[in-house]
């Protein structure tokens, strides 16, 4: 209680040995979880290890593994770092737009934008699905948990989109939002695998064309659609 009183009354916070002891010791935990972001996303989930990220981060293996007591702690801290970034990146930007089309929009461009600069290093999502899609435990709950809460929002941000009537009123939302979904996949791995320079504008054409299917209102013709 004394040390309570203390720390209450006598310093500011984080000024005191144990505060700052454990503001120090969170500090390295996020600079190993920017290490081994980096590193999965290189290599995949499966090639990170504590012993690859303690040399990326020029730390002991018994350093490393002071803020991460197994591989699959890490792998799973590394899923939710990366699903944080996701978020800040791609879906809380459209929070401040108006319901309906207008959010609906920014998300796919938002999305366009972070594949785009996923090209070079990957997604996360597309190669941590293809490592664990058969392997069940902690790990895969971990991103496939990650993945559907996103599939989630997407999916609201379409039935938003009808309820304001921006969208036909016979949509199926989950039907749309999988079609959106489908046109990111398609695009990074013509993108990344077949080195398409195309992928991009093809996925934002695509984009206007299921908007129009599905009675977008103010939705513009895609480039090159004009009399289509």
């Amino acid at each position: 209680m004394r040390n309570a009183l203390n720390l209450s009354h006598n310093a500011p916070p984080g000024t005191s040995r144990e505060g700052r002891a454990m503001q120090k010791g969170q500090q390295t935990k996020t600079a190993i979880i920017d290490v081994a972001l980096s590193l999965a996303t290189q290599m995949g989930l499966e090639g990170l290890t504590i012993g690859a990220v303690a040399e990326m981060a020029g730390m002991s293996k018994s350093g490393v593994f002071a803020h991460f007591g197994s591989r699959e702690e890490l792998q799973i801290s590394v899923i939710r770092e990366y699903h944080h970034r996701f978020e800040q990146e791609v879906f809380y930007p459209v929070l401040l737009l108006a319901r309906g089309l207008p959010r609906l929009r920014a998300l796919f461009d938002n999305w366009m934008q972070r594949t785009s600069a996923e090209i070079d290093s990957g997604c996360l999502y597309i190669s941590g699905a293809a490592e664990f899609d058969d392997r069940p435990g902690p790990v895969r709950d971990a991103l496939a948990s990650s993945v559907q809460t996103w599939m989630d929002a997407l999916h609201r941000a379409v039935r938003m989109s009808v309820e304001q009537g921006d969208l036909d009123g016979q949509t199926d939302a989950a039907q749309m939002a999988f079609e959106i979904h489908g046109l990111i996949l398609a695009c990074h791995y013509e993108a990344r695998f077949l080195k398409s320079k195309t992928a991009l504008s093809l996925a934002q054409r695509s984009f206007e064309h299921i908007l129009r299917r599905y009675g977008a209102t103010h939705a513009p013709l895609a480039p090159g659609d004009a009399g289509s």
